[in-house]
Order: structure tokens, then sequence, then C-alpha cells
């Protein structure tokens, strides 16, 4: 039997393969072009190949700029998937306690990232801040601005601060999607708390699990607002991400090549980064369904 194929759907996802190729695919393509040209202004381009990337992949500063990115990640993803794992098992399930406590959750993804570097430049102040000034009282020698480690520790907790409600509320979207059968069982055959979370709760968020690791990880290595606003790169290059030195490179510099090729190799080391998490997470997952 012959089907029909009807194509007049295609008219319904046209807009939105429009919206995508001027929004994405467009932009893309003219860093592409960027990154191998060079200029000396008037808009006048000419040819240089793949000498920005040889650049950039013999430079110090992108190398160390990388370094950073990727130690802040991986410090981001062990404190924030644990922590959220935990506090969402420790959550309610039944009761007004619910509600409270999902509001409770989602009021530090509601606010500006740029609010939150603010919030946080000003807590942190010795002068003024409640932090700073409390840390200091104690004897504390804290300065965001002169010491690297107090930098660090201070982008770190804004970052943990703001963004563990993410995984939390993924993290009980899946516990709360598990069918009461499950626990019944466990509860019958005398199962430990830790037993019901690793056979029972951990198998049933593989999937959440992964989206969230892939959504903390590439907020995190392409983290730029907060950071800026709160340290400005600092001190020295302390702090100075990749965005924030493709920023420099672009705005500051006006290196359009250079800071073209490196958008290009910054988007391509997420993107391999995403796909392995993907794939090894993926993998796992059906190797603890069997």
């Amino acid at each position: 039997m012959d089907r029909t194929w009807n194509n007049k759907a295609w008219f319904l996802v046209l807009p939105v393969l429009l919206l995508v190729a001027f929004s994405a695919i467009i932009p893309l393509m003219t860093v592409v072009n960027y990154s191998v040209q060079d200029t000396f202004g008037n808009n006048v381009f000419f040819w240089v190949g793949v000498e920005w990337f040889e650049e950039l992949l013999h430079s110090p500063r992108f190398w160390q700029a990388l370094l950073r990115n990727l130690i802040f990640s991986a410090i981001i993803l062990a404190i924030q998937i644990p922590l959220g794992v935990f506090i969402a098992l420790n959550m309610p399930r039944r009761g007004w306690g619910v509600s409270v406590c999902l509001v409770l959750m989602a009021l530090p993804l509601l606010i500006p990232w740029n609010v939150v570097g603010t919030i946080w430049q000003v807590f942190g102040r010795v002068d003024i801040g409640l932090l700073g000034y409390t840390l200091a009282r104690l004897g504390i020698n804290y300065n965001y601005v002169q010491d690297p480690l107090a930098a660090w520790v201070t982008v770190i907790v804004m970052d943990i601060w703001h963004w563990t409600s993410l995984v939390v509320l993924l993290c009980y979207a899946g516990l709360v999607s598990i069918p009461d059968a499950y626990f019944q069982a466990a509860k019958i055959d005398g199962a430990s708390r830790w037993s019901v979370f690793r056979y029972i709760q951990l198998p049933k968020m593989n999937r959440v699990l992964l989206i969230a690791v892939l959504l903390r990880f590439m907020d995190s290595f392409m983290i730029y607002t907060e950071p800026f606003v709160v340290t400005g790169g600092g001190p020295g290059n302390e702090t100075t991400f990749l965005s924030i030195d493709l920023v420099k490179m672009a705005i500051g510099q006006f290196d359009v090549g250079p800071a073209a090729a490196m958008s290009l190799v910054y988007f391509l080391i997420v993107l391999l980064v995403c796909w392995v998490f993907y794939t090894v997470m993926t993998n796992y997952g059906e190797e603890s369904g069997r």
C-alpha cells in the first residue's frame, strides 16, 4: 500500500528554520569568514587562511584561559551535582512544603546574571559588604580584588548560589516521577536508604542528571557576566576565563580575525566536551538499565 505524504507540515516549520538561519547560521558563517581574513580597517579584508588558528594554538594566553575554564567547570560540576541531588532527596514529596521549597529553589534562577554579579560584588566588599565586613571582623584576610584565592572562592560560591537550584529542580522532577511501587517493593525487601538510592533513584535520574551535567557544564564553561562584574577578570588575569579574554580581544583590542578564530575553537571545545559527556552518561545509563 502506497503512503501519501503530506508535506504541508513543512510550512509550519519554515518560520522556525528562518529564525534559526538569521539568529545562528548567518552569524556563524560571518565568524567563519572573519576567522580566515585580516583587515586594516575601512571594511577592506584580505585572505590569511589558518594563520589566526595557528597563532591561537601557540598562544600561552589562550591555553591559560582554557585551563582556568576547565578547572572552574570541574569544580562547579563536582560541587553542584552532588549538592543538587542531596537537596532534592531531602525535599518533601507532599504537603504545603513542596510549593515553598520549589519557590525558594526557583528564586535564584529568576535573578539576571548582571544583578547576581552586582549583588556579590557588594556583598563581598570589606567596607560595606556583609560578607567582607564579617570576615574582616573575624580576622580573616578576605579581599577578592587583590587575593586570587579569594577571587576564585567568591566566583565559585556565587555560581553555586545562583545555579545549584537548577540541578535541584531537575533532580526533584526525576525523583517525583518514580512510581511508588518501586519504593513499596524496596520497603518489603528491607532495603536500606543507600540501596534505594543506588538501585532505584539514581538509575531513574540518569536522564535528568545528563541534562543537568550538560547544562551546568555549558553555562559554567561559557560564564562571562558574573565574574566580569565581580572581579573584571582579576586580580591580574586570575579569573580571566575564555569568554572574558574573547571579549577583551574582540571589543577591547578590536582584533576581529583572532577573536573570530577563538570563537570557533571555543565553540568546538564546548561541542566536543558535551558530546563526550552525552556519550559516556548515555552508555552508563544503558548498562545500568540492563
